[in-house]
This record gives structure tokens, sequence and C-alpha cells, in this order.
């Protein structure tokens, strides 16, 4: 093998990061997923949102905190490993791949779904088998392609989002003729802003939580940037802003333009409010742009899984073959070994949709809570750390520490706990939470014998110098 030796490349731009880390929370969860959410709590879905939203900025200020400090691939991964020893890091690093893993397959799946929507005469499965080779491709070849592939879709995907806010404001403010929208008077009177109570509220916040993750593959991307320090700054100060924008102001207009309960346009709001003003072809629109955005989280996540394996197998914790990199820089075992689990998942999505492979997506569904928790708990000790050892490093703080970060944990503990008394959830909550304690042990049992030797050789070494000296 003749590119064992070979580093990964710094050869992302700062518009490439900036627009990944915003890119990667905008999918099919907002564009189809906010309509569930205004059905089941009304315009109160709008709190959830905000919630929702402030949470994940929350975390997300504290990673960029730790990756000014340190840039790397690993990530999160890292900085628990950091933070808590190699058990943390190994844990982490590896539910996080399998994750993505998951996703990944749910993404192709669903991708060749929509072909075959489209052209009847091919099969669901055999258009499956095409997008993860086709993202393989625009993965392969450097890190920059990734990037610029991975901007582009995300472009289409944030103009669809900016034009929506557009034609919005539009109908909201009464300058489209024809259209009239509820406003908030309607909505702050009586029981319309909370029809359905504060339940729907809170558990919204729940679901919205999950389907915010993504904008941490922005400070992965960033260790293979040009000026790492420069582009995770941008890019967390992009998530602040955009998410709340994108997010909580398009949710907005959602709840002041569909009327309560008009649950068929629901179904597909922002075709719905696109319908409105006459725009040809609204839901065919939308659709290619929910295409789109499929695409973009399985391009988001080879490259995201590639990476994290690269980070556990050069640290010793997964086999070492996978930190083997190319002349462009690109961990190509790492990312062949991610897109073969992606094909054997998806595989199980055709043969066994309603046990095997809901068995997985339910083992893998609560990682990105586990992922917060370690994210806050490791921000907490590195922090604590950085003040004593070298508070220069720190030039992005997170706010009103330590106060804030201990409240989101405990927010961050209420949603995972809550899944066990949620129907849809209760066995995901379970599952997660034992795949946890078995990677966990598993690093007890596999690699703690191999560290302690490790540590032995070394001091045995270190020793023996010292008595020829």
């Amino acid at each position: 093998m003749g590119f064992q030796n070979h580093e990964l490349k710094h050869d992302l731009k700062t518009r490439h990061v900036t627009m990944i880390s915003i890119g990667g929370v905008i999918g099919a969860g907002l564009f189809i997923g906010s309509g569930n959410m205004i059905m089941s709590a009304g315009p109160g879905a709008l709190i959830s949102y905000i919630i929702a939203g402030l949470m994940i900025v929350l975390i997300m200020r504290m990673l960029g905190e730790m990756a000014v400090v340190n840039p790397d691939s690993g990530s999160f991964a890292t900085y628990a490993q950091q933070a808590f020893g190699p058990w943390a890091g190994y844990t982490i690093g590896w539910l996080y791949w399998f994750n993505w893993v998951i996703i990944t397959a749910i993404e192709t799946t669903l991708l060749g779904t929509f072909v075959h929507n489209w052209i009847p005469a091919i099969p669901a499965v055999a258009a499956s088998l095409v997008f993860p080779l086709l993202m393989t491709v625009t993965n392969i070849f450097s890190v920059r392609t990734y990037g610029e592939f991975e901007y582009w879709l995300a472009f289409i995907k944030v103009s669809a989002i900016v034009i929506f806010l557009i034609v919005g404001a539009v109908i909201v403010f009464g300058w489209f003729p024809g259209v009239k929208a509820q406003g908030l008077a309607s909505l702050t009177t009586g029981a319309g802003f909370i029809p359905h109570g504060w339940t729907p509220v809170f558990l919204s916040v729940i679901f919205i939580t999950f389907s915010l993750s993504g904008s941490e593959v922005a400070a992965i991307a960033a260790g293979e940037s040009e000026n790492p320090e420069k582009n995770i700054i941008k890019a967390i100060n992009a998530v602040v802003w955009r998410l709340l924008l994108f997010f909580v102001g398009s949710v907005a207009i959602l709840v002041m333009i569909i009327p309560q309960g008009a649950k068929d346009l629901l179904q597909s709001p922002y075709a719905s409010v696109f319908n409105m003003v006459g725009l040809p072809a609204a839901a065919q629109v939308m659709n290619v742009v929910i295409f789109i955005s499929l695409l973009s989280v399985l391009n988001s996540g080879l490259y995201t899984s590639s990476r994290m394996l690269y980070s556990l197998s050069s640290k010793g914790t997964a086999p070492r073959f996978l930190s083997r990199v190319s002349k462009r820089g690109i961990p190509l075992w790492a990312l062949a070994f991610s897109v073969i689990f992606t094909y054997v998942f998806a595989t199980f999505k055709f043969v066994s949709p309603d046990k095997l492979f809901v068995f997985l997506a339910n083992s893998s569904g609560g990682v990105t809570i586990i992922m917060y928790i370690f994210i806050a708990f490791s921000h907490i000790r590195l922090r604590l750390r950085a003040e004593k050892e070298d508070p220069k490093k720190l030039k992005v703080k997170m706010w009103l520490f330590p106060y804030l970060t201990y409240a989101t944990i405990a927010a961050i503990f209420v949603i995972f706990v809550a899944q066990a008394f949620i129907d849809s959830m209760r066995e995901q909550f379970y599952l997660t939470s034992i795949l946890t304690i078995l990677v966990i042990g598993s690093y007890f049992l596999f690699y703690r014998k191999k560290e302690a030797a490790k540590y032995s050789s070394s001091e045995t070494e270190y020793n023996s110098k010292k008595i020829v000296n």
C-alpha cells in the first residue's frame, strides 16, 4: 500500500465550511416535518422550534470553543477522549459512525423511491444502488471536490428557503393580491396559539431536536480547511443566526399563512404556500428540492463517517488500515468501509424493513442526544483545563459559562429520558442505551488491555534508557 503515509489535505475554503454548517441541518425534516409539528402543536410549534434551535446553538457554541483550540477531523470524539480518556472517544466515535451509516442507508433508499416514483420502470432497489457510488465519486478525488459539491447542494436548499421567506413575507404583509394571511392577531386570541395544550409543544421540542442534527459536521470539516480557526468561528456564527432565521422564520410564516387544521396543506407546507401565489408545479419543485436535500445528506454522511473512522483508526481504536490516506488526502479504506455498510444496511431496508432495519434504526436513533451529552460534559472539563493552563487559546467562549452549559445538560437529559415515556420513541431509548453500554463494554474488553500493554511497553523502554544513561 503506497498511500499510508500521506495526511489529510486542508483544502476546504471558508465558503465550503460555512455552507456545510447550515446545509447540514436543512433536509426533509424541515420541508415536511415542520408541517407535522404544526399539526401536532398548532402555532405553538413556533415555541418548540425556538427552544430546540437555541439548544442546538448552545451545543454548537461549546463545540466551536473546543474546535478552535484543537481543530481535528475526529471533532467531539477527540474532545471526549481528551476530557475523559480513550473509552469516551471510542464510544462516541463508533456510535456516531454507526448512526451516520444508518442515515446514509435511509437516504439511499429514499432516493431510490423518488426515482421509482418519477420513472416507475426503474425499481427502487436498482435506483438505490446508484447513489452511494455517485456520492463516493464526489468524495474520492479530493476533499475540495466534496466541499464544492456539497456547497452547491446546500446552496440550492438555502436558496429555496430564502425564496420561501420572501414569498411568505409578501403574503403576511398583504402585498400579494388575492392571498390573505391570518396573521398574528388570530393566533394570540383565546386558545388559538396553543390549541392542544402545552404537552404537544414540549413533545415537539424532542422531535425537532433530533431533526436538527447535522450542524456538527462543520466542526469535522473545519479540520480539513485552509484556516481551521477562522473557519470554525465563521461557521459557528453562521449557524447561530441562520438556524434561527431559516427554521424559526419559516415556521413563523407557515403558522401565519396556513389556517389551523388544514391538514391537507400541512402535509407539504412549503409547496402549499408556493401554490397560493400560483408558482407553477410547486409540488414538483419542492420534490426536487427534497431530492437534493437527500443527496446532500448522503454526500455529507459518507464524508463524515469516513473521517470519524479515520480518526478512530489514528487513535488505535479501529483497524489500522482505515487510517491509510491516499496522495489526494482521502482516507480511502475508511470511505470504502462506510460505503460497504451503507449498502448492507440499505439491503436490510428492502429485505426486512419492519423488523431488522427498524431494530438497527432504533438502535442508532438516540445517538444524537448521546453525542450532545458527550459534547457538553467534555466542554466543561476542557474549558476548566484551558482556563488553568492557557486561557489565551480560548478565542471562542461559551456564553455565561458554566451556567448555560449546565442548563443545556439538564435540558438534554430531560429530552433523553423523555424518550422512554413516548410510545414512538420508547424502543429507540432502550435500544440506544443498550448499544451505548455494549460499545463501552467492548472498549474495556478489547482495547483496554492494548492500552495498558502500550503504556507498560513505553514505561519499560523509558526505564531501560534511564538505566543506560
